[in-house]
């Protein structure tokens, strides 16, 4: 029998740099509140939202991860033809194939790196870090991107009092190449399919094909609504509180360390509520930096990890090689924690 020469890889990798980029335009509450019967004081006291980035028409999935891309391949002092494989992690580019990827892979300038996409939700970031350790320890890439990116107003409907609020658009990315040591612990990650209900799509695509549209929803102004992102919300809220609490305590306890070793936590961003529940409940001292980004940028689903860990890093309220905690959870449900070296 043949013998297969074994990969040969880094020993450990690391995140290497950052980089994000919100929308020009910046949404307030106010906007929200032309389409439905609530207010600023309801939006903030359920979700911390204040504001939020939608795209406009050039601020398109792959223009957005270009920008953020960029920022991250300066941030980790390589060059774009260093990047051996583009990871990206979105529920919001509309066309079915090719994956996005590819595009901004060959835009930002790589030697024809391996590119796909990934649809894991809320916790696509976390899922995307996975994939790109594992590529740099076993040796296909040396370095590899991976993207969060998402356009979430294209799937918000506005009328909707329980979700119109929540969303924004933004894209963050992080650079992950090779260490001399550990600076990413193992990943806590799994789904629950039996809750899948709970956030979903409101209409499936092939919906449309029909051509009776007297079963669709329609809008205020009697035209069919576009698909758009539903939720359970208490459900999601109980699910998140609860069970993802216990996944961030799994993770720490995989990586060996404890809360008070924390410098920083950086959920994902669904909700302020979600965010302090969590805090509590797993006891994080004091000195622990918390993300609280949503507040300016809204849910962006897999963009929010790499947006927060952007301004944490870009603020000085989180620094080089800080420990930090992050979890993400969502559609699925699925979830993914891990603990990180910050670059």
């Amino acid at each position: 029998m043949a013998k297969i020469k074994p990969s040969k890889g880094a020993p450990y990798a690391r995140i290497l740099g950052v980089g994000g980029y919100r929308p020009t335009r910046v949404v307030p509450n106010e906007v929200i509140l032309e389409k439905i019967d609530s207010s600023d004081e309801w939006i903030r006291s359920r979700s911390g939202i204040e504001t939020r980035h939608w795209a406009g028409p050039d601020e398109t999935v792959a223009a957005m991860s270009i920008e953020a891309s960029g920022k991250a391949i300066a941030d980790a002092g390589i060059s774009a033809e260093q990047i051996g494989a583009v990871v990206v992690s979105t529920v919001s580019h509309f066309s079915q194939t090719p994956a996005v990827a590819t595009e901004i892979a060959d835009k930002l300038g790589t030697n024809k790196a391996a590119a796909f996409d990934i649809t894991a939700g809320c916790a696509g970031f976390g899922y995307g870090l996975t994939l790109a350790k594992g590529m740099v320890v076993e040796g296909s890439a040396e370095y590899v991107l991976v993207i969060g990116v998402e356009r979430l107003s294209d799937l918000t409907d506005l009328e909707d009092r329980a979700t119109a609020f929540l969303f924004g658009d933004g894209a963050g990315a992080v650079v992950v190449g090779p260490s001399q040591e550990p600076a990413m612990g193992p990943t806590v990650w799994g789904s629950e399919g039996d809750k899948s209900d709970a956030i979903r799509q409101t209409i499936p695509w092939d919906r449309y094909r029909v051509g009776d549209v007297s079963e669709l929803p329609l809008d205020s102004q009697g035209n069919v609504k576009f698909p758009a992102i539903t939720q359970e919300g208490q459900a999601v809220f109980r699910w998140a509180v609860f069970e993802m609490a216990k996944v961030a305590q799994q993770a720490l306890d995989a990586a060996g360390i404890s809360a008070d070793d924390l410098d920083v936590f950086i959920p994902h961003q669904a909700n302020v509520r979600i965010i302090d529940s969590m805090v509590k409940t797993l006891k994080l001292p004091e000195h622990v930096t918390v993300a609280r980004d949503i507040r300016t940028t809204g849910n962006t689903s897999a963009a929010s990890i790499p947006l927060a860990m952007e301004r944490l890093l870009a603020t000085g309220e989180a620094k080089s090689g800080d420990t930090a905690l992050v979890i993400g959870f969502g559609s699925g449900l699925v979830y993914a924690a891990t603990v990180v070296t910050l670059p």
